[in-house]
Formats: C-alpha cells, sequence, structure tokens
C-alpha cells in the first residue's frame, strides 16, 4: 500500500490516476489491516495543512475508491469514516477546484455506504455554500482571494482596451462565462450525494431544497445553470425505481417528485430554450429523467403543451450532442406515436416554433425552420392547414435572415409547404419566387441545392404556370455565363502588392472606420438577425452573387426538373445551354461549375432516359474529359464517376462508341478510366 500512497500523492496526474488503479485492484483482496493503515494516512496527509493540492486531490480520490470497502461494524474504521467526512466537508471549499470536486464525490460514495444520515449532518453546510455563494462576492479567505485575481486577469483580456476597461458587455460576459467561486462545485457535492442516497432521498426533496435548486436553474452564469440540471436530474430520478410506478394514476402521489411536477417542468421549459448547448443538453438529461419518472401516459400528457414542442426541436439542433441525445429521448418516450401527438398538441408546438424563428440564436432560428418543413412533410394536413398561413409568413421573414444556414433551412420548408398545401401558399408566390431564384444564386453551394430542390416543388404544385417562370430564370443564368468578369475584373478591388501569408486583402480591408462601432457576435452561439423589411432586403451578410454561381444553381434545377414527367422537353431543350456553358473557362471556379455539371449529367440521363440522353451526350464529352484530366481532385473525381456511371447506364460499348465518334484521342482516358477507381 505504501506504493500506492506515494502514486496518489504525486504532483504528476498520471500517477495520481494510476494509483487509483491500483487501488482498485488490490481493495478487494488486501487485508482489513492493511486497508485501515492506508485510511489512517489518508487522513493524516489530508489533515496535514502543508500538504499540496495534489496531495489532497489524490488522496481524496484514493478515500472514494476505499469507502466501500468500509467495515461500518470497525469502530477504528467507524472513526475513519467521521474523519473523512470532516475532511471532505472542509475541502468543499479549497482553492483548488479539483479537490473541491473530489471532496463532493467522497461525501457522495459515503452517503451510498452509509446512507441518508451523511447527508442529514453535511446537509445546512453544503446548502449553505450553495446559497451564500448564488451572488458573486469577493471575501477574505484564500480561495476569494484567488478568485479575485483571476477575474481581474479575465476582465483585462475582456476589456481588451482602456476605453473598454469597466465596459458593461465586458462585465456581462465575465459574468455569463466565467466560474463561480465554490457554487459549481457545491452543487456537483449535492449532486453526488442525492445520487449516493438514491431512492431513499426522496423524503428530503422539500420546498426549500427545490427553490434553492431552482434558483440556479436562472443563474446568470450558464456553468451553474448547466450544473443546476444536472442536480434536476438526480432529484428526479431518485423514485425512478418504484415498484408500483405504473400503478399509479396521480402526479401527486408518493414520490414528492410528482407533488412538484409543474415547478419542474416549467424550468426544464426554459432550460430546454436555453442559448447556450450545454445547459440545454443538461435540461434535456432532465427532462428525458423527469418524464421516465412519471408513472404513466397519461401523466406525461399534463406536461407535453409545454415540452413536447422543445424536444421536438432539439432533435434538429445543430450541437451534435444536443440533436442526437434529444433523437433518442424521442424515441424512448413517444415510440412510435410521436406523429399524433405532435397532432395533438399541434397548437402549442406551432406556438414555440413560430416564437423559435425570433431568437437570438441562429441554430435555434435554422432549427426551427427545419421543424416547420417537417410539419408539413409528416403531420396529416388537416392538422397543420389551420395554421399554414401563419406558419409560410414566419418562414418568408426567415428567407430574409442574414445567416445563410437559416435561409437555407427556410428555403426548404418553403418549398414543402408549397407542395403539400398549393392552393394556401398561392398568394405568397410573388414574394417567394425572388427569394427562392436569390438563394439559386447563392455563393454557398448547398444554398443553391436547397433553392433547385424548392424551385422542383414550386413546379411539382402549380405545372405549367410555374415551369414558364422557371425555365425562363434557367434560360438566363445559363446564358449569362458568357457575362462572368475575367479575373483581372473580379480582383480590382484587391490590394495590388504581394499577399501576406497567401493572404490578399481587399482595398479597404484595413479602413478601421468598416470595423468601429459595429455588431459583434460570438463564435457559434449568436450570429446576425433577420432583417424585418419587405421583400428580399440586401443582405449585408453575404458577397454579391457571380454569374457562374446562378449557371451552377441552374443545372441543379434542371436535375431536379428531370425527375418531373411533364417538364423532360422543357429539360432536354435547355441542354445545349448547358453544354455551351461548359466551354466558358476564363474564369477561376469553372472547375467548380464543371464539377456539378459532371455529378447532375447522370441523374439527368435517368431522368430523361437512355434513348433521349444518347442524342446528346456528345456535347458534354469535351467538357467531361477537360476535367478528367485537369488537376483539381474534385472536378476530375467527378468526371471519373460521371463516366463511370453513364457507361453503366447508356453501356459501355455505346459509350465508347460516342466518345470515338466525337474524338478518338479520348478514347485512351476513357479506357484508363475504366480500369482505376475514381478518387
Amino acid at each position: 500500500m505504501a506504493d500506492v500512497i506515494n502514486l496518489l500523492c504525486s504532483s504528476m496526474k498520471l500517477d495520481r490516476d494510476k494509483g487509483v488503479s491500483e487501488l482498485q485492484r488490490l481493495l478487494p483482496s488486501c487485508m482489513d489491516t492493511e486497508r485501515i493503515n492506508a485510511e489512517f494516512q489518508l487522513i493524516n496527509l489530508l489533515s496535514d495543512s502543508s500538504s499540496s493540492w495534489e496531495t489532497k486531490h489524490g488522496c481524496l480520490m484514493g478515500a472514494k475508491c476505499i469507502v466501500p470497502f468500509v467495515n461500518l461494524d470497525d469502530e477504528h474504521e467507524e472513526e475513519f469514516i467521521q474523519k473523512i467526512k470532516c475532511s471532505s466537508q472542509r475541502l468543499l471549499t479549497d482553492v483548488e477546484v479539483r479537490v473541491r470536486i473530489s471532496a463532493g464525490e467522497v461525501l457522495g460514495a459515503l452517503c451510498a455506504k452509509c446512507g441518508t444520515v451523511i447527508y442529514q449532518e453535511t446537509k445546512d453546510y453544503v446548502l449553505n455554500l450553495v446559497r451564500n455563494n448564488l451572488d458573486r462576492q469577493i471575501g477574505e479567505d484564500d480561495a476569494s482571494r484567488q478568485e479575485k485575481l483571476e477575474t481581474e486577469k479575465l476582465m483585462e483580456k475582456l476589456a481588451g482596451s482602456a476605453q473598454r476597461r469597466n465596459s458593461a458587455e465586458a462585465a456581462q460576459v465575465f459574468h455569463d462565462t466565467a466560474g463561480w467561486k465554490n457554487l459549481e462545485t457545491s452543487l456537483k457535492c449535492l449532486q453526488a450525494m442525492i445520487d449516493g442516497c438514491g431512492t431513499n432521498f426522496q423524503p428530503f426533496v422539500d420546498e426549500e431544497l427545490l427553490e434553492l435548486v431552482f434558483q440556479t436553474l436562472t443563474h446568470t452564469n450558464r456553468f451553474v445553470r448547466e450544473t443546476g440540471f444536472f442536480v434536476c436530474s438526480s432529484l428526479v430520478s431518485c423514485g425512478n425505481s418504484d415498484e408500483d410506478l405504473e400503478s399509479r394514476d396521480s402526479v401527486c402521489a408518493v414520490n414528492p417528485i410528482f407533488t412538484f411536477g409543474h415547478e419542474f417542468s416549467s424550468h426544464l421549459t426554459k432550460g430546454l430554450a436555453d442559448n447556450w448547448s450545454q445547459v440545454r443538453l443538461a435540461a434535456s438529461v432532465a427532462t428525458r429523467k423527469f418524464l421516465q419518472s412519471l408513472p404513466n401516459e397519461n401523466t406525461r400528457e399534463i406536461f407535453y403543451g409545454d415540452l413536447l414542442p422543445r424536444m421536438c426541436l432539439n432533435r434538429y439542433y445543430i450541437a451534435e450532442g444536443v440533436r442526437i441525445y434529444s433523437q433518442e429521448t424521442w424515441r424512448q418516450v413517444a415510440g412510435s406515436k410521436g406523429k399524433d401527438l405532435v397532432e395533438k398538441f399541434i397548437d402549442s408546438t406551432v406556438t414555440y416554433y413560430v416564437s423559435a424563428t425570433q431568437s437570438d440564436n441562429h441554430a435555434v432560428r435554422e432549427a426551427a425552420c427545419a421543424c416547420i418543413a417537417e410539419l408539413a412533410a409528416k403531420i396529416k394536413a388537416p392538422a397543420v392547414r389551420p395554421h399554414v398561413e401563419e406558419l409560410l409568413h414566419t418562414l418568408v421573414q426567415c428567407f430574409q435572415d442574414d445567416s445563410w444556414p437559416v435561409r437555407d433551412a427556410a428555403c426548404l420548408a418553403c418549398g414543402n409547404f408549397i407542395q403539400c398545401f398549393p392552393e394556401e401558399s398561392r398568394p405568397a408566390l410573388p414574394s417567394l419566387y425572388p427569394m427562392f431564384f436569390r438563394n439559386l444564386e447563392d455563393p454557398i453551394p448547398s444554398v443553391r441545392q436547397g433553392a433547385a430542390s424548392s424551385l422542383g416543388n414550386v413546379v411539382r404544385a402549380y405545372g405549367e404556370e410555374a415551369l414558364e417562370c422557371v425555365m425562363e430564370k434557367i434560360v438566363a443564368g445559363l446564358k449569362g455565363i458568357r457575362n462572368q468578369p475575367h479575373e483581372s475584373e473580379k480582383y480590382s478591388e484587391m490590394e495590388r502588392g504581394p499577399a501576406t501569408f497567401s493572404v490578399v486583402k481587399r482595398l479597404r480591408d484595413n479602413d478601421i472606420e468598416l470595423h468601429s462601432d459595429n455588431q459583434m457576435y460570438s463564435c457559434g452561439s449568436l450570429a446576425p438577425k433577420m432583417g424585418r423589411g419587405g421583400g428580399c432586403s440586401d443582405h449585408q451578410f453575404r458577397r454579391p452573387s457571380q454569374p457562374w454561381e446562378l449557371a451552377d444553381g441552374c443545372v441543379y434545377l434542371l436535375s431536379e426538373l428531370s425527375q418531373i414527367p411533364d417538364t423532360l422537353r422543357s429539360v432536354m431543350n435547355t441542354l445545349p445551354l448547358v453544354a455551351e456553358a461548359c466551354h466558358y473557362r476564363h474564369y477561376t471556379h469553372h472547375l467548380v461549375f464543371l464539377e456539378t455539371v459532371c455529378k447532375q449529367l447522370p441523374v439527368l440521363a435517368k431522368g430523361l432516359g437512355k434513348k433521349t440522353f444518347k442524342s446528346v451526350v456528345e456535347e458534354f464529352l469535351d467538357a467531361i474529359f477537360y476535367a478528367l484530366e485537369c488537376e483539381n481532385a474534385l472536378a476530375s473525381s467527378a468526371a471519373s464517376q460521371c463516366l463511370n456511371q453513364l457507361g453503366t447506364l447508356l453501356g459501355p460499348n455505346i459509350l465508347r462508341a460516342k466518345v470515338e465518334n466525337h474524338n478518338p484521342g479520348h478514347l485512351q482516358y476513357l479506357d484508363a478510366n475504366v480500369h482505376i477507381a475514381p478518387f
């Protein structure tokens, strides 16, 4: 055991972790005397005021391992229990956060071993730590002085300059994101003790405790809110194992958590919509456990009106952890009745989705648009129809958002609504057409694809009248590529000197007036909010589109139209314009355009049919082989796969004959491509 103790006291984390692993290996088979000797060595080290924080941290981790093996009938080990409890309680205010967390974990282990008596003995102290640290107060102890130093350093960084040193903005960022002294670790300690007590903790869930925990859920600091929701998860879990759970039909029966169900639901509702992903995830964990703790479906439905819409939206949230966890929660809670539940609570669902599109968080706005699209595509039309006007108006507003993922999601949702509710959507068409076409030439490729998909749905819904409008745009877009500026014109605003670190700047990039007194955005959580002007406004946060980008979008759109039988003649008549556009190569991004053409030609061929496409395939061969031989890996790979797919569709001999008839010089590259795998 001596070697293990030495490892636990090491200044290196790897050694301390190794000591814990070794201790866990030895404990099941070691002699009682060895264990008791190790226990009191740990107590002596923890009581020594000169011990380093690493020593205290390692000793606490070791004590946590030993507690489950303690013999409570032995007076020596009973003494160890009392001493380690006192040491852990004292170290809950240690300067080092890792020591505080480990101290709380030891108290949790003691609760698991000795029962609720440990919680009763430490309850007042721990709850007062939480209560007294809800507000940031700088005291005279070592921990407070350390926090003050760290606060000053962080505020200095946030201020950035003497002019902003005392700015309210910097102070707010600090309060929202910085650590909060002992509050988080005290909450973690409370959670560990609740988990340790398990179902035996139920009698201690009273109004006083919940009021204190609920205060942390609305705290200004996101870390505190996150920890508070994890405490709620433990609280609602402490009644999950009752044998008669399914037999109860009342929220107020037996388990005290049921008594405060509406309070829990109210706070979970806010947590599921929190602006910070970590808080949202913690609230999602608590929500799943809360709903699973309820006795039956009838009881859960009491809270679905508030919780269900937020759970639905989080299935599309951009943060992967929140999204995946919420999808699994939906499967566990709703099962195969998800659509029925949404239909039943359609009013509250629509209300929340609409409000979510007004969020400062662009990820929420994007998810809300995706959810609105889901309503049109998956929910029965009679349930959604009364809300179509409101939802479509909301999507039109989102279509003008300054965040491109939101515009893209709104575009796809509008296309879904038009296909599912053509008559109800008709009045919005004059506003939607310009926005669809604007997305069709967006600098972001996925946005162009989304616009093409939505315009395809417009044609499916309105037939010839929509096709005429769309084909006019396609023809103009494909012909317009000849007007693509040469590189010398395109970069006329760039600095003429040599690039710095391979980055060329625009002439006014360093103009201080362009970067002063403007709105700032955090990375990921907040983004530019939508403008409320009518029509399709000029977006401040996007560069002007290039003619080749519109032509690129038109190729995607033709590919969509080729899947609609009534449009095949129009698509076929337009293919020569696509082939002509492939011959313009005076701009840098012509390979990107050729890549798109190579990817979409097999789709067009399948839509038009083998017999029809054979008559025009030769017009594209030069462009395909040009892309195949270029140094751009993506374009070359797309061309390689295009040839393989066309060979499969038309037949390898027919394709070879077409190539030989058009340009026999291409045959060597065709044969080489057959024998190599595409990139």
